[in-house]
């Protein structure tokens, strides 16, 4: 309050200000909750993306089991270092309400019999489900780790919104409204003064015209 000046210029400058930060807190308040709404979107398909990750590593392990059981540990090693080209992705971005969020896009890791390094005459079909189903594991994977991040960028904007928005409803604006009164009680004081002043100035011209 010492640092305002109370003057009518300064009220003026002060009611604008107000009337942007008000308005910025309704912006601001609308993109928080449209990112809500889009996080709560988002984490149904985490969820969703999540539940067949686990299934389908479950999956996996138990075909990868299964053949190792019966067809032994040396031949699904020599499937495994057969097969040395990984994955290839590129990583996208996608814009959500002014969050930056990665969108991977992946050559399905899935392939089909003909389309693997090792020789399919030597292995078995338990060999071959054991190798399909960890190739749709790692799609899911990838799948996940795209929806995840997109979930924490999401989370950090909402973090970053609400603090945005409480600063402006509980300090910044009430602060403003605080000093407006201050320069409104003082513009008031100080046209009382005046009106007092003036009346005896009026007083005095009275008496030495009376005189």
């Amino acid at each position: 309050m010492v640092e305002v000046q109370p003057t009518r210029m300064e009220l003026i400058k002060l009611r604008r200000r107000i009337a942007m930060a008000r308005k910025g807190h309704d912006l601001l308040k609308m993109k928080r909750d449209g990112l809500i709404m889009e996080f709560r979107t988002v984490l149904e398909d985490a969820k969703r993306a999540i539940y067949e990750m686990v299934d389908k590593y479950k999956k996996a392990q138990q075909k990868l089991a299964l053949a190792m059981a019966a067809d032994g540990v040396i031949a699904v090693k020599s499937v495994a270092l057969a097969t040395e080209k990984p994955p290839t992705f590129t990583l996208k971005k996608k814009n959500i309400m002014g969050v930056i969020v990665p969108v991977i896009k992946r050559e399905k890791v899935r392939k089909l019999l003909s389309e693997r390094n090792y020789g399919v005459i030597g292995t078995t079909a338990r060999i071959d489900e054991a190798v399909e189903a960890y190739e749709a594991l790692i799609d899911a994977i990838l799948e996940v780790a795209e929806v995840e991040t997109t979930l924490k960028r999401l989370l950090e904007e909402i973090d970053r919104t609400k603090r945005r928005v409480n600063a402006l409803e509980y300090k910044v604006i009430p602060e403003m409204e605080e000093a407006a009164r201050f320069i409104m009680f003082k513009l008031e004081e100080m046209d009382r003064e005046n009106i007092v002043r003036l009346k005896k100035i009026k007083s005095k011209k009275v008496k030495v015209a009376a005189s």
